[in-house]
C-alpha cells in the first residue's frame, strides 16, 4: 500500500490561498488522485480528512483564480472598448 500525501495537499492547498493560486490547482488534482487512490484501496486511508481538506482548498483557490482572470479579461475589453 502506498503512503498518503496529505500533508503536501494540505500544504498545497492553503499556499494556493495564501499565496500562489497555482498551488491549489495542483492541490486539487493531487487530492482528486489520492482519494480515488484511497478509495480504491491503493493508498493508506488514514490521510483521507486531511486530504480532502487539502483539495477543498485547492478547489476555492483555483475558483479565485478562474474569477480573477475573468475579471482581467473583463476590464481589459472595457479598456479597449472605451478608447474608441
Amino acid at each position: 500500500m502506498k503512503p498518503h500525501r496529505a500533508a503536501i495537499i494540505l500544504v498545497y492547498g492553503i499556499l494556493g490561498l495564501m499565496l500562489c493560486q497555482l498551488f491549489g490547482i495542483a492541490a486539487w488534482s493531487m487530492g482528486t488522485a489520492d482519494l480515488k487512490a484511497m478509495n480504491d484501496g491503493e493508498m493508506d486511508r488514514s490521510g483521507y480528512d486531511l486530504t480532502k481538506a487539502g483539495r477543498i482548498c485547492g478547489m476555492v483557490a483555483t475558483g479565485i483564480f478562474a474569477f480573477q482572470i475573468i475579471v482581467c479579461v473583463i476590464v481589459g475589453i472595457v479598456m479597449v472598448a472605451s478608447r474608441q
